[in-house]
This record gives C-alpha cells, structure tokens and sequence, in this order.
C-alpha cells in the first residue's frame, strides 16, 4: 500500500489577527495588495464601474488604482467637479466602439444569410410539392432488396462526406452565404 504525503498544508484558514513578524506582515502585505487590485480591475472589466482604492503599507508608502484615474474618482468622491478633457481612455473606448461595430457587421451578416436560407427553404418546399416523384432518401427501406440497401447506405456515405467538407469550408472560410451546389445523387431505379 502506498502513502500518499503532502509536501505543503495547501490553501488552509488562517486566524484573522494581526501577524507580528515584520518580513511575514511585509509579503502578506504584498500578496494581499496584488489581489486587491486584481480584484479591482476584474470589476472595472465585468461591470464598467469607476473605482478607486488606495492602499498604505506598513512601511508608510502609498499604492493606489483607480479607474479612470484615482484623480477623477477622488473628485467626485470630495464633490469637485471634473476636469473638462472628458478623453480620460480614449483607447478603451476606440477599441469598445471598434468591438461593438465588428458585433453589428457579423449580425447583419447572419441576418443576411438566415433570411436566405428562409428564401431556399420556400423554394424547395416549392419545387417538393411540383415533384410528385419520390427522393432516394424517401424509399421505403423494407421494400427493397439487399443491393439496393447498400446502395442506399454508400449514397448517405457520400452525402455525409460532402456535407462534413462543406462543413469544414465554412468554419476555415469565416461566414460566407450558404453554398447551392449539392452532390448529385441519382434517384432510385
């Protein structure tokens, strides 16, 4: 039987009180403070809030992170009035805007192809009901013999293969209108 040790005690709960030695309150310190403004940004990012929080060390020294800017959360908390340059992060909003207009190009897109498909699918309902003849896909498998089972089945073979290549073109060739060639297919005999 083998014993399985652990090296290290692994994420543990620690007493919430004050740590004496002055190296260990230092790292925690550091460690804490980098999740914080991790933390921080996570919701900037998730949420668009503006949020500041400023952070003194042990030691005295001030670290802080704010969004837009710990100035213009600073003043609004304290009620003065912003600066008038309104451009605190112009990247970030060129790149929303560029992201929002790429999200409305690939809707109008898929709007483009689903109505297209709606158009073929009427067609061929149309030219379904013209047709009076019966599909190969629509034969009636216990009426037929051996020969033309398998016939059938190398049929749906042939049509799975080009439907996985077509399949294969459209997701490397990006989203391009559905394609009206189909593989031919005879009718049963």
């Amino acid at each position: 039987m083998v014993e399985s040790s652990k090296k290290t005690k692994g994420k543990q709960k620690i007493e919430i009180k004050r740590i004496e030695d002055d190296n260990d309150r230092l790292v925690t310190f550091t460690k804490r403070r980098s999740g914080i403004f991790k933390k921080a940004s996570e919701i900037v990012t998730l949420t668009g809030a503006e949020i500041g929080v400023i952070v003194f060390s042990p030691t005295g020294k001030t670290y802080s992170f704010g969004h837009p800017s710990i100035d213009a959360i600073s003043n609004c908390f304290l009620g003065v009035n912003p600066e008038p340059n309104n451009n605190v992060n112009p990247f970030y909003k060129a790149r929303r805007q560029a992201r929002i207009n790429e999200l409305n190009e690939r809707h109008q897109n898929l709007l483009g192809q689903l109505d297209n498909l709606k158009v073929r699918g009427k067609m061929f309902k149309e030219i379904t009901k013209e047709k009076n003849t019966q599909d190969w896909w629509e034969a009636p498998i216990h009426e037929m013999n051996l020969k033309e089972v398998l016939e059938m089945g190398v049929k749906f073979e042939e049509l799975s293969k080009f439907l996985l290549n077509k399949l294969n073109e459209k997701s490397l060739g990006g989203l391009e209108g559905p394609s009206s060639s189909f593989p031919p297919m005879n009718s049963r005999n």
